[in-house]
């Protein structure tokens, strides 16, 4: 049996990167689009932040969701390296 986090990095680094691009960038212009929409700054942190909240959300009404709490050690995961990543501070 795969263990979530490992299937979590798997989708990460797998087909979600050839679909999207790496994290880092896709979390760039999820920001950008938030910004043209609020007009406040945000940090490619703080887009996996509230990314977790919505996955959260969801499982308000799923909690046997699986994909949901992939979703969340994801970008649990994506959140903590790019606070860490000299390329995102």
């Amino acid at each position: 049996m795969t263990s979530l986090l490992a299937k979590a990095d798997k989708v990460i680094n797998g087909a979600r990167q050839s679909q999207y691009g790496t994290p880092i960038d896709n979390h760039r212009r999820i920001a950008a689009v938030w910004e043209a929409i609020t007009g406040r700054e945000y940090t490619p942190q703080e887009v996996a932040a509230m990314m977790i909240g919505l996955k959260l959300a969801r499982l308000a009404n799923r909690m046997d969701h699986e994909d949901t709490w992939m979703d969340i050690a994801g970008y649990a995961a994506l959140g903590w390296e790019m606070t860490n990543d000299s390329d995102t501070k």
